[in-house]
């Protein structure tokens, strides 16, 4: 009895089903989100090169919540669990957004109201979102991580493919897919009320088929499992203010060069945000040469400055991966309806037709992703280890963008997305089921909240400077973000070999 408290029972299929089924419902929010916000701000009013900062309050709430929703659920119990609580509520809040945002002519301000439901959408999201990376975590053992995130991975493309898809869908059942000059077609209006729908059921589905382990049971689990040492927040009391300083002058030198260089007014978030941290890191320096360890403010500043190494080079991977999609999210609908459908004009049938087809575009990197994660992923990182295998799609991802910098028919571009499909899958497998097996369970939460920051800081500088290389350098010329996206998948591919020095099993797969 003694042994079997302290490893974690394999869960059967039908457990990691369980698990991972409100990541369906997630990711139909999320893709909702990402194939029709454009066109949503294009439809109502917004130029191509303010879509970056309407798409601002995505990246930035993501930056200030999920840490946060990470350290809370690491010290939550209560009726409904550990990580359970944040599932609802991230749910209910997500339902509502999607439920507002398909009304936002009807206010004064209609672009205003469409950008703070996107923050709020975002926000919930990510409310539900976080605790789920380390739901799999909590769960499961060691020897069943990567087979978690491969399963929470076909629920994420699975759930992308419904979301992504359904205006098309609608569409084809004869739902009028143009709106007036100003309004929200009725193919995006019913798509994102069936979205909050389907996201709440699938969340409740696994808060009610799913018991999580106490922490009585999680302390003696961990007993049997070797992690990393986690460093211990009073360590920051032995910090110089150095770094905050650093960070300080780093935001005030992006402000100034605001003006002095033209860019983009968004940048001044950047500045700020930098500025803020520095700020924010030296007040838990201070607090905890105090004494005053046990503050979420000292902890999550302790924490960041303690990653285990494994987990500081996932980052700069994580960083240029995540720069590349958020370019895609924004830019693929600008895109395809000016090169390959031929308008610019958000009334037009024809940029209409493009945006739908996006829609078809994003169903099928998800479709491959799902099949992918299963399939694909196990075989290829049992032949040359998961290193390899994140470098390899990766690449593949990098190919599927630089078509659609040279390609201009809209059925080739299909193959494009086959080859992002596969990196998208590894994206979000493989980094996390390296991480799983080398965190300290008691602060799973928080370290994944933590690296989710290298997804969220890369969007945030999509958002903020992009806008102003693109004004400078190609007004007006939105394919050039894909050259972009491709570098930036190279580079993440190259980096991941940086990760095999901290994993020294990979080393016997390569």
């Amino acid at each position: 009895m003694e042994q079997a408290l302290r490893h974690k029972p394999r869960q059967s299929f039908a457990g990691l089903w369980n698990i991972s089924f409100g990541f369906f419902g997630i990711q139909i929010g999320f893709a909702l989100q990402n194939a029709n916000m454009s066109r949503v701000f294009q439809t109502l009013g917004s130029s191509i090169d303010d879509l970056p900062a309407l798409w601002v309050a995505a990246p930035l709430t993501g930056l200030l919540v999920q840490p946060i929703i990470g350290h809370l659920s690491d010290k939550t119990w209560n009726r409904l669990g550990r990580r359970r609580p944040y599932f609802l509520t991230g749910a209910i809040l997500s339902a509502i957004a999607l439920f507002l945002m398909p009304l936002s002519p009807a206010f004064g301000a209609p672009l205003l109201f469409a950008a703070a439901m996107l923050w709020l959408l975002d926000a919930s999201l990510n409310i539900s979102m976080e605790p789920f990376r380390a739901f799999v975590g909590d769960m499961l053992g060691a020897d069943q991580h990567a087979a978690g995130y491969a399963v929470q991975t076909a629920f994420i493309g699975a759930g992308a493919v419904v979301g992504s898809i359904f205006p098309w869908f609608l569409e084809q059942m004869g739902v009028s897919n143009v709106a007036a000059d100003g309004g929200i077609p009725d193919t995006v209006k019913w798509s994102f009320w069936a979205g909050g729908i389907a996201l709440f059921t699938a969340v409740m589905w696994t808060i009610v088929t799913t018991k999580e382990y106490s922490p009585e049971e999680q302390a003696a689990f961990a007993a049997g499992e070797e992690t990393a040492p986690a460093q211990p927040v009073r360590a920051l009391a032995s910090k110089s203010y150095l770094g905050s300083a650093l960070w300080m002058l780093a935001g005030l030198i992006v402000v100034i060069s605001v003006d002095s260089l033209g860019l983009e007014k968004e940048v001044f978030l950047l500045g700020a945000l930098l500025a803020a941290y520095g700020v924010l890191s030296a007040i838990g320096i201070s607090l905890a040469k105090k004494g005053r360890t046990t503050n979420m403010l000292s902890s999550i500043v302790g924490d960041f400055s303690g990653m285990p190494e494994v987990m500081k080079r996932l980052a700069l991977v994580q960083f240029f991966s995540w720069s590349a999609l958020f370019i895609m999210w924004i830019n693929t609908t600008p895109v395809v309806t000016q090169y390959v459908f031929g308008s610019t004009d958000t009334t037009s049938v024809a940029y209409n037709e493009g945006a739908n087809w996006v829609t078809v575009l994003f169903t099928v990197y998800n479709g491959v992703a799902a099949i992918a994660a299963l399939a694909l992923l196990p075989w290829l990182s049992r032949k040359v280890g998961k290193v390899m295998t994140h470098s390899i799609c990766l690449t593949l991802g990098a190919i599927g963008f630089l078509m659609f910098f040279l390609v201009r028919d809209a059925t080739t571009l299909l193959l494009a997305e086959v080859g992002i499909g596969i990196a998208w899958a590894s994206i979000l497998a493989m980094p996390y089921a390296i991480l799983a097996s080398n965190l300290p369970q008691a602060k799973l939460g928080i370290f994944m909240g933590l690296f989710n920051v290298f997804i969220v800081v890369p969007q945030l500088l999509v958002a903020t400077v992009m806008g102003s290389i693109m004004q400078a350098f190609f007004p007006g010329e939105p394919i050039w973000t894909m050259l972009f996206a491709a570098a930036s998948w190279l580079i993440a591919a190259l980096a991941m070999q940086r990760v095999k020095a901290a994993i020294p099993q990979e080393t016997h797969h390569a």
